[in-house]
């Protein structure tokens, strides 16, 4: 399977000829297609290999109609000759015919979805992390040492200097003023941490990076939103199939 084609062989037991192989594309119709191709010759199971994520699409479109296994690449490696895509095609149908294939595990379309979005929010606080440091960067290049006080800089009192720094204002004392909670015990440590030389480059840099953390941190709250209730659903559905009157 690849990007924009699958190369497809039918193991064939009572014809003369042994293999039937035939490409298609990846498209919703060409996959319909290869569904339709599989049924004429009487197929029940199907192999594939697990490249990427272009399987994906393809297990979707077969697992109503035939008893599918997704193999692990290394445990299907062929012997070393001359490989092209028919040569594999024609091995996964053979090792397929022999139970030599070794069935990775599918998780349910719900147990899919719920991993899809916890890795999507592990890329959102990562990116949200690396943003933090790009903002200590530009306040260590501009000799704030604010960093050196606030143990996060986007902390509330942390996101309240940084944008009275990027409206303009450089007094350090005014700075220290907005301060919230326990962080006002460290003002006059915040005063001698806020002096330094701000420019208008840094003032730009700092609201790129404020701002892309704010449309990251949106990102976060929908993904934790859409786990919620994906996780709720697919407690809903384990519960009814606890129910002794499920069928």
């Amino acid at each position: 399977m690849h990007k924009d084609t699958v190369v497809a062989c039918v193991r064939c037991v009572t014809a003369s000829k042994a293999h039937e192989v035939r490409t298609f594309g990846t498209t919703t119709r060409e996959l319909l297609e290869l569904s339709d191709w599989l049924e004429s010759f009487g197929c029940t199971h199907v192999a594939m290999e697990a490249t990427g994520v272009y399987w994906k699409p393809v297990w979707h479109l077969l697992e109503a109609q035939f008893e599918l296994v997704l193999a692990n690449a290394q445990h299907i490696r062929n012997v070393p000759g001359r490989k092209t895509d028919v040569n594999d095609a024609m091995w996964v149908a053979d090792l397929l015919a022999h139970g030599l294939i070794r069935n990775s595990f599918v998780p349910p379309a719900q147990i899919q979805e719920l991993r899809d979005l916890t890795r999507t929010r592990k890329q959102l606080v990562r990116e949200i992390s690396q943003h933090s440091l790009r903002i200590q960067k530009v306040l260590e290049t501009a000799n704030i040492k604010v960093a050196s006080v606030l143990s996060d800089v986007l902390c509330l009192s942390g996101r309240a200097m940084l944008a009275a720094i990027i409206d303009g204002e450089d007094d350090p004392e005014r700075l220290a003023d907005l301060a919230k909670g326990k962080a006002r015990k460290k003002r006059a440590e915040l005063i001698e941490a806020l002096r330094g030389h701000m420019t208008a480059h840094h003032r730009t840099l700092l609201r790129l990076h404020l701002d892309l953390i704010a449309a990251l941190e949106t990102a976060l709250e929908q993904v934790d939103a859409a786990g919620k209730s994906a996780g709720t659903d697919l407690l809903r559905g384990r519960s009814a199939q606890d129910d002794p009157g499920y069928q």
